[in-house]
């Protein structure tokens, strides 16, 4: 009969079934009144018809009936409420999740897995206090937490950047007698690699194999991303190979990952085959797909190619987003060729696609490199109206293209308001405007900048000390370019020998 009821509510819901009498109120108060003494059938009619409401996307209804169940007394099994609980948090509906855990778990049955779901939903939400607090309350209920539990709150840790409580998670689990699986391996391994400890990503690989637990598509695809970040894309394809060796099928992020690999170390062509040879095993290249291998051709200068990839991409029913505009108008414009990016932003916009910051900035750098730094300004003009707020990277472009103009006024005008708008420059901006100092012979102020980068811990390039030395020395400062040289040694730097003939020759003219 349950199932025959809830099949009746999931045909009303979805408008099979059209009656303003008979609704799933009716139903439900029609079955309860010819079932009056049976509480059992009373809570499994409930639970069909919040399954029902859970099942056709439905969370306020099926909230209702399960607030009206519990308010006649009737006690749920832990499966119906685990199933709203689930749906809620799958829902976006976090802080409503949460209220509905903690006002009905004394009302209804609960498992180890109602608070796998919430904590879950916590590590999800970011709220990692809120998810340990509900490992203390299952830990007090005498229950013990099972392995899913201890990866969700790893990998919270791991997203959250406390990889030093995800290590110690990590420890407890195996004090506590509980065996690592693939995925509280793999969420670790992330963790390390996304804060840069690639040693201790790479231990614990090799001692995931150690303990003779498998790697999984996501460990391996883990894996080959790092390989590929750090350069090391022949390694990359070794572990490609034993994926496939060991019958572990890829996916379109593994292919995508090495294609960017591929591309990053401009290996184009190989690119492209590898594109063809994920297509031969039934995987469609997406849009990341086109989007590298368009950037990575335009990298290459290989233009007619990435437009043919572009037009490729619209012939097969994808759509290219700002991301795929932004690679082309850098490409275009580091060639030189702006009147192909204006036709590119041209047909941006007529697709409902608005230049981003990115973009702006992008333009300001072609026509930097053009040399026309009035038009460059009228396009940052055009950024500030479209609302768009300069970043450091729009500044940086500006401010090089005054220097190399030998307009260091305006450069220093433009450098200090950037710092008044609470924007740090980095270092590429110092050691641009350094040198634009150097070129103009004003050693006080290339060493006024130097002193500032020092306090913000940036740390100046060769060619900065290097100039700053020569117009020290130009201006009879050796004292002053002996201190620099030191500094230069000390950061790790290595000074030309022209550097400390050019001091030596400075000492014997005063």
């Amino acid at each position: 009969m349950l199932q025959h009821v809830q099949s009746l509510i999931l045909q009303i819901l979805s408008g099979r079934i059209a009656s303003p009498t008979f609704t799933s109120s009716s139903l439900l108060h029609y079955l309860t009144q010819t079932n009056l003494n049976l509480n059992s059938t009373h809570v499994h009619l409930y639970e069909a018809i919040i399954n029902a409401h859970v099942q056709s996307q439905l969370p306020e209804q099926a909230l209702f009936y399960f607030t009206q169940m519990i308010g006649k007394g009737l006690v749920s099994g832990p499966n119906t409420f685990n199933n709203l609980l689930g749906f809620l948090i799958k829902s976006n509906w976090f802080e409503k999740a949460w209220c509905f855990f903690n006002e009905t778990k004394g009302k209804v049955e609960l498992d180890v897995y109602s608070f796998g779901i919430m904590i879950k939903g916590c590590c999800e939400a970011g709220d990692l206090n809120r998810g340990f607090e509900l490992l203390v309350q299952l830990e007090g209920m005498g229950w013990s937490p099972n392995v899913v539990i201890y990866t969700t709150l790893i990998d919270g840790c791991c997203k959250n950047g406390d990889i030093e409580l995800a290590k110690k998670l990590f420890c407890k689990m195996g004090e506590l007698g509980l065996v690592a699986n693939q995925y509280t391996y793999t969420v670790l391994i992330n963790g390390f690699f996304k804060k840069g400890l690639k040693k201790d990503g790479f231990e614990l690989y090799e001692e995931m194999k150690h303990n003779g637990v498998f790697p999984n598509l996501y460990t391996y695809n883990c894996m080959i991303n790092e390989y590929c970040s750090d350069g090391r894309t022949s390694r990359a394809f070794e572990l490609f190979d034993e994926m496939r060796e060991r019958g572990v099928v890829c996916n379109v992020v593994t292919y995508n990952t090495l294609i960017g690999g591929l591309c990053r170390e401009k290996r184009v062509w190989e690119a492209e085959r590898l594109v063809d040879q994920m297509k031969s095993v039934g995987i469609s290249a997406n849009l990341v797909t086109f989007n590298m291998l368009i950037d990575g051709f335009c990298k290459v200068g290989k233009l007619d190619k990435a437009s043919s990839l572009f037009d490729q991409l619209k012939s097969v029913g994808q759509s290219p987003t700002l991301v795929t505009y932004n690679v082309l108008v850098a490409g275009f414009s580091r060639a030189g060729n702006l009147v192909h990016v204006a036709d590119l932003v041209r047909e941006m916009e007529e697709r409902g696609i608005f230049p981003s910051k990115v973009t702006y900035t992008i333009l300001i750098d072609a026509v930097v490199r053009s040399g026309d730094m009035e038009k460059a300004f009228q396009i940052y003009s055009s950024m500030e109206k479209a609302g768009l707020v300069p970043d450091v990277y729009t500044y940086g472009v500006l401010i090089h293209g005054l220097c190399m103009k030998g307009n260091m006024k305006e450069a220093s005008k433009l450098f200090k308001s950037m710092i008044e708008k609470h924007l740090e420059p980095n270092d590429v901006i110092y050691n641009t405007i350094i040198l634009g100092y150097c070129k103009e012979g004003s050693s006080y102020r290339a060493l006024r900048l130097l002193k500032e980068m020092s306090e913000n811990r940036l740390v100046p390039n060769v060619a900065t000390y290097s100039s700053t030395i020569v117009v020290l020395c130009n201006d009879g400062k050796w004292t002053e370019a002996e201190v620099l040289l030191k500094a230069m040694i000390e950061s790790g730097l290595k000074p030309s020998i022209s550097i400390y003939n050019m001091i030596s020759r400075a000492k014997n003219d005063t």
